[in-house]
């Protein structure tokens, strides 16, 4: 299904659709007042940006380095060239501690790989503790923002959900409560977990350590109480130097909703005395990423999510909207990298306003990309036919002043002469439900030129 198909299932829904764009940009306007606290905010930014663009022009020498360094200080390190193989290594693991409890942190990674129901598939339960990520998994449904994963949901629709699988009161909507009730259920999984999975928000190929950053420290008391701690690491992650940590820490929170920092910024370098660190390095189609000069700076994204958060589009139809593990205006750049011809319409889901490279932590032209890939997807005949055609019909009468002239023309006459429930015709022209026509002037911008400015 296209985006603009799945969207008008999101919009069926006015109310709603209204208060997830409000609610977004409530978000976008938090960024704003952090930022404008950093005088320096910008050179920040340029410096974020700069060394992802060196890590990446050396990411295969720093990765090596990631992995020698991480082997010495006795964390077990494995590769995973696509989904599948970082599945099955997870799995392997769990079987060679003959593991029951496995617990798992935020990680758009394992959600990229769907590791939840391939896990479910081979008999074991896994749990999500991220309470966002918990919610829409007792829903069996997707995250639809990379900070905010249940943003497209009520407190209605989370009790309503507590109430069916928690046991909490019917109608129950107050937020402590709700946020109580999870607390409890979860605390039971934590204690009982033998292995727990994070993600990685950045690893340090200097000192072969991963940093985790979390608000609710969740990912914490999980790799802490269980004895194996898996890390899935997609391997645009890296950064050179612990040094070059605090660029990136002060530019996330700050665009992901507006906090100086996360809560918690955790390092894992060492296993405990007694417990085992896996980290599994992830390609997954990021390489191919890197060898598409046009795309490549996508890899520098540090997944705060900022660009979703102003993009009109997005905030209007709703994560689900990109079926895509990343969506908005990043996500639909990654998307046909994986399958063009599944996420064809996803660059075309943009106005191309320049909002999401503006407010962008590591300055991604994203805009410029969406772009490009329209081209790209264009080239391949990957868009629908009657945009291919109604578009090389514009663009011939756009190349001929005389026939774009007459077609003005009758366009002005005949709006003058055909029915209002003709033009408006829901089934016909979908853009005018909720918009009017003006009333048709009686000249073009062109006759009033020659008449108000005739040649000497």
């Amino acid at each position: 299904m296209s985006h603009p198909k799945r969207a008008e299932i999101f919009t069926r829904d006015a109310e709603r659709t209204t208060w997830h764009d409000e609610t977004l940009w409530f978000v976008r306007q938090k960024r704003d007042k952090a930022v404008y606290a950093v005088p320096e905010f910008q050179e920040l930014r340029e410096l974020a940006s700069q060394i992802k663009t060196h890590t990446l022009s050396r990411l295969a020498d720093y990765l090596e380095q990631f992995e020698a360094q991480a082997k010495a200080n006795g964390v077990h390190v494995h590769w995973a060239s696509n989904a599948e193989e970082h599945n099955a290594i997870v799995l392997d693991i769990i079987r060679q501690q003959n593991a029951t409890s496995i617990v798992k942190s935020k990680s758009m990674l394992t959600e990229e790989c769907h590791l939840n129901p391939y896990l479910l598939r081979h008999g074991v339960e896994i749990v999500d503790t991220d309470l966002g990520e918990r919610i829409v998994q007792l829903r069996q449904e997707s995250p639809s923002h990379l900070v905010l994963p249940a943003i497209h949901l009520k407190k209605e629709d989370v009790g309503a959900t507590f109430f069916k699988h928690l046991g909490t009161a019917e109608g129950e909507v107050d937020p402590q409560v709700l946020t109580e009730a999870a607390r409890q259920h979860l605390r039971a999984r934590f204690l009982a977990a033998e292995v727990a999975i994070s993600g990685v928000n950045f690893a340090i190929a200097e000192t072969g350590s991963v940093v985790v950053c979390t608000n609710e420290g969740n990912a914490d008391l999980a790799v802490n109480l269980a004895r194996v701690h898996i890390a899935s690491m997609g391997i645009e992650k890296l950064i050179p130097r612990l040094s070059d940590l605090s660029v990136f820490t002060r530019l996330l929170a700050r665009s992901a909703t507006g906090q100086p920092a996360t809560t918690y910024t955790s390092h894992f370098s060492r296993p405990a005395a007694g417990k085992e660190l896996h980290v599994i390095l992830v390609d997954n189609g990021r390489t191919q990423q890197l060898g598409r000069p046009d795309f490549r700076a996508s890899l520098k994204c540090i997944r705060c999510g900022a660009c979703m958060n102003t993009c009109p589009v997005y905030r209007r139809s709703g994560g689900h909207s990109y079926d895509f593990t990343v969506p908005g205006p990043i996500g639909a750049i990654l998307s046909p990298n994986i399958d063009m011809r599944q996420h064809a319409s996803l660059p075309f889901a943009s106005t191309l306003c320049g909002s999401c490279t503006d407010v962008c932590p590591v300055k991604i032209d994203i805009h410029t990309q969406l772009y490009k890939w329209r081209q790209v997807i264009a080239a391949a005949d990957e868009i629908p036919a009657s945009k291919k055609w109604s578009m090389r019909l514009l663009s011939r009468v756009l190349a001929r002043p005389a026939m774009y002239e007459l077609g003005g023309k009758f366009a002005r006459t005949s709006l003058r002469f055909v029915p209002h429930a003709l033009t408006h015709a829901p089934g016909y022209n979908p853009w005018a439900i909720a918009r009017e026509l003006p009333e048709p002037p009686p000249q073009s911008f062109r006759e009033w030129f020659k008449q108000t400015n005739p040649k000497p």
